[in-house]
């Protein structure tokens, strides 16, 4: 049975090379094909890169700018993947574009909360 793991793509703005359009479009490439083989295996739900702005909102009426103010690195973006195991997930996300870049992967399995439309319908 598939389960489905969430993949948060954690990085630091600061450090990521500037790229020239070019190398830009190459780095676009590379994320689209490692997408693109995790799909080819009907592995792929869905996710988006995230914008690097935002807001934090913390009890007691406290909001602030950005979401990554009091850390170093952010969360650029998610993906939810289906796979039989988190080994199995683990080994999807091992050439994922973002570690040549010092970024990292968590990946952690979503629980089946019962909350789906289909259940709910």
């Amino acid at each position: 049975m598939m389960k489905e793991f969430l993949l948060l793509f954690r990085a630091d703005y600061k450090s990521m090379p500037k790229e020239s359009p070019e190398e830009m479009q190459a780095t676009t490439q590379k994320w689209m094909n490692w997408f693109a083989g995790i799909a080819a295996q009907n592995k792929f739900v869905g996710g988006t890169h995230l914008n690097d702005s935002g807001k934090v909102v913390r009890n007691g009426d406290v909001i602030l700018d950005g979401p990554y103010a009091e850390i170093k690195e952010s969360i650029m973006g998610y993906t939810l993947i289906k796979a039989a195991s988190l080994d199995e997930a683990t080994a999807l996300v091992k050439d994922c574009p973002i570690l040549a870049f010092g970024g990292n992967v968590e990946i952690r399995e979503t629980p089946d909360c019962g909350f789906s439309e289909e259940k709910n319908m």
